[in-house]
């Protein structure tokens, strides 16, 4: 099955050459495009694609508020792959908290994008290299630091915590697998039992999750 994908950015040259490298896709089709905010969240409602790529800065309606509202109205039906300038966007810790899955600067590689849009199709978070720690890093400065602690974490084994820790460090299942000297299938079932517990959509989502309730500190390892 092709993965269905909405495009949403004001400028019509770049929703053109998006459309351009991903329909050469044989796995992708594009089946929606939107020139603001508002046309994204009509659109992804009426289209219901698998992946909403999404330009964070749009007029009408900007794409943080998009993208909640699309998340907020479909859950993880569509998935947010946001589209940034820079690799330390000003929006993009809020993007976050809104509910993206992805991360791809627009000068990236056309071959970086379109395997973006299949990791974020698949289920996992994804965020340029170029942004990853620094941003997780920057968002938890700015997290709020008087919430008590969430419930949600007491619900998590020893093993789930350290789990979730090693996802803070930006480990990948097969990391995850060699840290804990565990097969890779068990690491995986770990990673999903901690997202399920905390209520999270993916590996993003737990991050933001753990800086929130304290258990990670801004800068540690």
């Amino acid at each position: 099955m092709s993965i269905r994908v909405l495009l949403a950015d004001d400028q019509a040259l770049v929703r053109g050459g998006l459309r351009k490298i991903i329909e050469t896709e044989p796995d992708m089709v594009v089946v929606a495009e939107a020139a603001d905010g508002l046309q994204a969240v009509d659109a992804a409602r009426a289209s219901r694609p698998d992946v909403a790529v999404i330009d964070i800065r749009m007029p009408r309606l900007d794409g943080i508020e998009a993208t909640r509202r699309i998340t907020d109205a479909l859950g993880g039906m569509v998935r947010v792959l946001m589209l940034t300038t820079f690799g330390l966007d000003e929006y993009v810790f809020s993007a976050l908290r809104a509910g993206a899955s992805g991360f791809m600067l627009k000068d990236a590689p056309p071959e970086e994008l379109v395997d973006a849009i299949r990791v974020v199709a698949g289920g996992s978070a994804l965020l340029a290299p170029a942004v990853t720690r620094s941003v997780i890093e920057e968002f938890a400065r700015h997290a709020p630091r008087d919430t008590p602690p969430d419930p949600a974490l007491d619900e998590l084994t020893a093993r789930e915590r350290e789990v979730l820790l090693l996802l803070c460090r930006g480990r990948s299942n097969s990391e995850i697998a060699a840290d804990l000297v565990v097969s890779e299938a068990t690491a995986k079932t770990h990673v999903a039992r901690v997202l399920m517990k905390l209520g999270v959509r993916d590996r993003v989502q737990a991050v933001i999750f753990a800086y929130e309730a304290g258990l990670v500190a801004p800068g540690a390892r």
